[in-house]
């Protein structure tokens, strides 16, 4: 992609066709945007001089599709502007290889390009460090890690953007390297994106990864599927929809648009495993999704499909009263529609699709109402309930906020300040309290483990036991037979499972010794 098209995408994404600006929430991009719709030259230099940059420093380099790396740090930024990210954001996309993948350092990044975007740069460094092997009661720490390292959320929605473009280009990889990365995208990343309220890019991760996991299972839903999507998406446009269209307009209620959601073979896949394989128990096989204007419109369209098929009962689904935890809203109906077909409907309004295709990256945690020229109301994205316990952090996390600098600030991931990630040498996460020692470690693995510690490596370096761990840090205990724990260690050890068995060996000890 030249750098006039890259520009050019950039623009169009800032300024919508009705000239309202797309940055919402940030104050300096909104004073750095100037009247009239056209963008701050200094906007427009940081992101020609951070794709010039990383265009130059990735010269030469081909992956293993055969095309220029530089294509994949382009399309990586590319979907952090169709997400309308701020451009120190964008930019971190253009830069996010360059540590990893060239000559040039951290401190160059910094020297040019400011602390702001060195700091996103070195977090999705971090966290591409993280390998994940399979072992799924760590998934969720893991996960957790994910969000520990990157410190600003905005270093995962590019981690997540460069995720997308990796798997899109899966299949010129060696196969155990595919199967690897299509398990960590399943596991980890559509996990994180779903509960960030991104359901499209969700769905889409583990739509990619789905035929390298079950390639069996895929060839079995191609054959049986395909021919019942057409199926269904032939009735809903030629028998449902002109009914449909009538009647709200009867109604006078007003349609922004009506399209049909066909089901993904991923999340298709996992319904029918509790239905038997059945495809005639599947209802929402394609849905007909409504965009309205308003709440008020989304039941009163609920109200007329309900007064012209009955609803299967028990098929009422209200995401708008009641949230989904990741704050997913909408209507959801299945009816006996024309010629009595079992036909699922989704209602919502514009400001809910775009949360739901795009969750946090959509509204940036907020959304804000222009009232007079005030921006005065903010409402948080995520719903009040308690299903896990670091989505509840996340909400309690988010607060209302003064200023565009505040709400900077509420980028900042640091509900996780008390805990640190660390990995065992086999890939496993261990959740510990902030300051914990490798003693601490040594007994979360096991008591023996603990009682025998007699050193430490931390990433293949040699430290001390008080060390203090970091997240992120790959911990290896060395143990020595008959050794045991010295009562020195109850002064920098945190965990108090560690202290238990520290003061019981003491005591015995003293036992021994009378």
């Amino acid at each position: 992609m030249k750098l006039e098209v890259f520009l050019g995408e950039f623009k169009k994404s800032a300024i919508k066709p009705n000239g309202e600006k797309g940055f919402r929430g940030f104050g300096f991009i909104r004073r750095a945007l100037r009247r009239g719709g056209e963008i701050d030259p200094q906007i427009t230099d940081l992101l020609r001089r951070a794709f010039l940059f990383a265009e130059k420093a990735h010269e030469g380099q081909k992956r293993k599709t055969g095309e220029p790396y530089f294509k994949h740090v382009v399309k990586t930024a590319m979907k952090l502007i169709q997400w309308r990210l701020d451009p120190p954001t964008i930019a971190a996309g253009l830069l996010h290889d360059v540590i990893e993948d060239t000559p040039h350092g951290l401190g160059e990044i910094k020297k040019e390009f400011g602390e702001e975007i060195a700091f996103l740069v070195e977090g999705v460094t971090k966290i591409g460090h993280v390998k994940y092997r399979g072992a799924k009661t760590q998934a969720e720490n893991l996960r957790k890690m994910v969000l520990a390292l990157s410190r600003d959320l905005r270093v995962v929605l590019v981690k997540l953007a460069d995720r997308l473009h990796n798997m899109q280009t899966l299949a010129a990889l060696p196969p155990p390297k595919q199967k690897r990365i299509a398990l960590e995208t399943y596991e980890i990343y559509a996990p994180l994106a779903y509960r960030l309220g991104m359901q499209s890019l969700a769905g889409e991760l583990e739509e990619l990864a789905f035929p390298f996991l079950y390639p069996e299972d895929y060839d079995w839903l191609i054959q049986n599927v395909k021919e019942k999507y057409e199926e269904r998406e032939k009735y809903l446009r030629e028998k449902v929809l002109p009914v449909i269209e009538k009647t709200l307009a009867d109604n006078k209620i007003k349609v922004l648009e009506i399209d049909f959601r066909a089901k993904r073979y991923a999340s298709l896949y996992k319904k029918l495993q509790r239905y038997d394989m059945n495809l005639d128990q599947i209802y929402d096989l394609v849905a007909m999704r409504i965009i309205v204007p308003t709440v008020e419109d989304c039941y009163a369209a609920l109200g007329v499909i309900h007064q012209l098929w009955p609803p299967l009962p028990g098929r009422i689904k209200d995401y708008i009263a009641l949230p989904k935890p990741n704050g997913y809203k909408s209507l959801h109906t299945t009816v006996f529609c024309v010629d009595n077909h079992p036909t699922e409907f989704q209602i919502r309004t514009q400001k809910m699709h775009e949360q739901a295709e795009n969750g946090i990256a959509a509204h940036w945690l907020y959304e804000e109402e222009k009232e007079t020229g005030d921006y005065r109301s903010r409402q948080p994205m995520f719903a009040d309930k308690k299903e896990l316990a670091w989505v509840e952090q996340l909400r309690e996390w988010q607060k209302e906020f003064s200023d565009s600098e505040n709400f900077l600030d509420s980028l900042k991931i640091d509900f996780f300040r008390d805990r640190i990630f660390v990995i065992t040498p086999k890939g496993a996460v261990i959740d510990l309290p902030s300051g914990a020692t490798p003693v601490d470690f040594a007994y979360h693995i096991h008591s023996d483990i603990g009682d025998q510690c007699s050193g430490a490596r931390v990433n293949s370096r040699i430290v001390s036991l008080d060390y203090k761990l970091q997240s992120g840090d790959v911990v290896e205990i060395l143990i020595q037979k008959g050794k045991r724990p010295s009562e020195s260690w109850l002064a920098s050890v945190k965990t108090e499972l560690a202290k238990k068995h520290i003061r019981a060996n003491v005591r015995e000890k003293r036992k021994i010794k009378k």
